[in-house]
């Protein structure tokens, strides 16, 4: 009987850590309105806030969120935020609401999130959650009619070689990662109660058309557009000199390269020299010597995040013009009409 329940202890055990990949983010409406309304009241300002609810096998189900208070610069941020993250949580318990931490949320200004600081956000989630993920929102291109909400995790792949914190060109053939394979997109589904969907319901107005119809209507994207560009610009800028950076490095490998063919020949002669007059021969590798230190290579991590925002970029600027587009030759025929 022991054997028998030490086994189906070890099998339980085994489907746990076998557990299905996160297909879908389901977050209830209530959810949505709270973060919408967190960051569209704080804009231009980034604001963040707590994500709760459960994992249900390949499905992160979100329930609640709270936000984050902002602080001045010369607070203590870090122990404030970890205290009134526990204390914010201790009350929801005490009203029987879920709990779970399953991620976070933040405001964004035009997509500009690819950043270091988010990695290592999610790396802290990955220590104490299994699965977690990132709900980023932004309110200047929901402004245009559009719902810019995302989420987003980190690839297995890439936390592996994140921890090995070794971004050098050979082991990133060998992972065989680029820079697309950073963050992972999940599919979200929004989900309401049977209650407040029947109220929506009494809620909408009999007109077929709503203000979000008129919004996505709007000919002038001119400072959209010109905003993207500039941000384009400096993501540029940024990726030329990261491209400097490992010029400079290729450049200082193949001169380090050419002293130690020139040290290696020195020293072949001076042996041949030793040799014939009877003596032992030098080793022709010496670890002392400054010129064979390996010179460290750049990491690639900095690179690929600006490539990711540059394609992020390139993408929005693509589908605000498309748009755009549509928009005019519509106007172009009511009016022929």
């Amino acid at each position: 009987m022991a054997t028998t329940t030490t086994r189906s202890f070890l099998q339980v055990a085994a489907t746990e850590e076998a557990a299905p990949p996160l297909r879908v983010v389901q977050i209830e409406g209530l959810v949505i309105l709270k973060i919408i309304k967190h960051c569209k009241d704080h804009s231009p300002s980034l604001v963040t806030g707590q994500l709760l609810g459960l994992d249900v096998g390949s499905v992160l189900e979100v329930t609640n969120c709270f936000p984050f208070p902002t602080r001045e610069e010369d607070e203590e941020i870090e122990a404030d935020g970890a205290n009134y993250q526990l204390e914010m949580m201790r009350c929801l318990r005490e009203v029987n609401v879920d709990n779970n931490t399953v991620g976070w949320y933040q405001s964004t200004l035009l997509g500009s999130f690819q950043t270091v600081e988010l990695i290592e956000t999610f790396m802290n989630y990955q220590e104490n959650i299994r699965r977690c993920v990132c709900i980023i929102y932004d309110p200047s291109r929901s402004d245009q009619g559009v719902l810019a909400l995302k989420a987003l995790k980190l690839s297995d792949s890439f936390m592996e070689l994140y921890r090995s914190n070794n971004f050098t060109g050979e082991k990133l053939r060998e992972k065989n990662l680029s820079w697309v394979d950073i963050f992972e997109e999940i599919p979200i589904k929004v989900s309401n109660s049977a209650l407040i969907s029947a109220f929506m319901t009494e809620l909408e107005p009999d007109t077929p058309v709503t203000q979000c119809d008129y919004d996505r209507l709007q000919l002038s994207t001119s400072s959209l557009m010109e905003r993207n560009t500039e941000f384009l610009i400096e993501c540029m800028d940024d990726l030329s000199l990261e491209q400097q950076k490992f010029q400079f490095y290729y450049r200082s490998l193949s001169r380090q390269q050419a002293q130690q063919q020139a040290w290696l020949q020195k020293r072949r002669a001076e042996n041949m020299a030793r040799k014939a007059a009877g003596e032992e021969p030098l080793p022709e590798e010496d670890p002392s010597n400054p010129v064979f230190k390996p010179l460290p290579e750049p990491s690639r991590l900095e690179s690929f995040l600006i490539t990711n925002q540059i394609s992020n970029y390139c993408n929005q600027i693509n589908g605000v013009s498309g748009q755009s587009f549509n928009r005019l030759y519509l106007m172009k025929a009511l009016h022929e009409d």
